[in-house]
C-alpha cells in the first residue's frame, strides 16, 4: 500500500482544541501539513490556531462546529473543501466520556454521548468523503478506545458509542476497499488527556463520588498525549487499519482474544475504584 504523504496536503482534525487532537495538530503543523481544525470550543481553538500560525507558519483554518448538528457539520465541510483543495486525511479525535451505571443514567444522557462520540464521527466522515475520494490517496483515522475492545461495568454509553465507532470504521473500510481511500481505527488506553476528569457523569451521582471515580481512572493512565499523537500520525501515514496505543491496549486486546466471555474477571479488580459510582465518600 502506498504510504501517505501528509506534508503539502490538508489533514482535517476534529476535537482539535485539546487533548490528543491538539497534540496531533502541533505535530503535523511542524511537518508542513495544512490543517483544518474542528472543535466546539471557539476560544481554545482560536488559541491553538494562533500558536500554529506563528512563523514560519502553516496554512490553518478553524471551524467552530457542534458535531451533533448535521447541518453545521456539512456546512463546515463545504467551507473546508473550498479553503483546502487537497485533503488527504481525516482524524476524528472529538469525544467525551460519561460515568454511571445503567440505573443512574438517563436516556437523554446516554443519547448525548452517543451523538458526540458516534454520530459526530459518522457525519463528518460522510461530509468529507467526496473530498477524500478526490485525492490520489487518502486515509480516514477514527479514534475508538480500548473500551471498544473490552466493555467495563460503569461505562455503558461510552463503550456503546466506541464499539459502534469500531464497527463503523470496519464496515466503511470494507465499503471503500479497492478505492483510493483507506480507513483505520486507533484504540488508545491510558492516555493522560484529562478526558475522564473533564467528562460528564450521570446527574444521579453525587459529584464527590464521581470525582473520586474519575480520579481513580486517571491514576491508571501512563501514556503522554504527545507520544500518543506521534503514534497516531505514524499510523495515518502508513494507512494502518488497526492501531493500539499504550501497553494496556495491547494487553487487553490479547486478553479479549483469549477470553472473549471471561476477560472481565481479570479487569474487574484493577478497575474497582474507577467504576464505583455508588459508595458514598467518607
Amino acid at each position: 500500500m502506498t504510504r501517505l504523504t501528509l506534508a503539502g496536503s490538508t489533514t482535517v482534525i476534529t476535537g482539535a482544541a485539546s487533548g490528543m487532537g491538539a497534540d496531533i495538530s502541533r505535530l503535523l503543523a511542524g511537518d508542513g501539513v495544512h490543517l483544518a481544525l474542528i472543535d466546539h470550543d471557539a476560544e481554545r481553538l482560536g488559541a491553538l490556531a494562533a500558536e500554529l500560525a506563528r512563523p514560519p507558519g502553516t496554512p490553518v483554518t478553524t471551524h467552530v462546529v457542534d458535531l451533533r448538528d448535521d447541518d453545521a457539520v456539512f456546512a463546515a465541510a463545504e467551507e473546508i473543501t473550498a479553503a483546502h483543495p487537497r485533503i488527504n486525511a481525516l482524524i476524528t479525535c472529538a469525544g467525551s466520556s460519561m460515568l454511571g451505571t445503567l440505573d443512574q443514567l438517563t436516556m437523554e444522557e446516554m443519547r448525548w454521548l452517543t451523538d458526540v462520540n458516534l454520530w459526530g464521527t459518522v457525519s463528518i466522515t460522510k461530509a468529507l468523503l467526496p473530498a477524500l475520494r478526490a485525492a490520489p490517496a487518502a486515509h480516514i483515522m477514527h479514534l475508538a478506545s480500548v473500551y471498544a475492545l473490552a466493555a467495563p461495568a460503569g461505562r455503558i454509553p461510552y463503550s456503546l458509542s466506541k464499539f459502534a465507532v469500531r464497527g463503523f470504521s470496519e464496515a466503511l473500510r470494507h465499503e471503500l476497499e479497492g478505492t483510493s481511500v483507506t480507513v483505520g481505527a486507533v484504540y488508545p488506553a491510558g492516555v493522560r488527556t484529562g478526558i475522564i476528569l473533564h467528562g460528564r457523569y450521570a446527574a444521579a451521582i453525587d459529584p464527590a463520588v464521581a470525582a473520586r471515580a474519575a480520579a481513580a481512572q486517571a491514576a491508571m493512565y501512563h501514556t503522554e498525549p504527545a507520544d500518543a499523537a506521534a503514534q497516531i500520525v505514524r499510523a495515518t501515514e502508513r494507512r494502518r487499519a488497526r492501531t493500539m496505543v499504550g501497553r494496556e491496549a495491547r494487553l487487553i486486546d490479547v486478553l479479549v482474544r483469549l477470553a472473549p466471555t471471561a476477560y472481565w474477571r481479570a479487569m474487574r479488580r484493577p478497575l474497582r475504584a474507577a467504576i464505583d459510582t455508588t459508595t458514598p465518600v467518607a
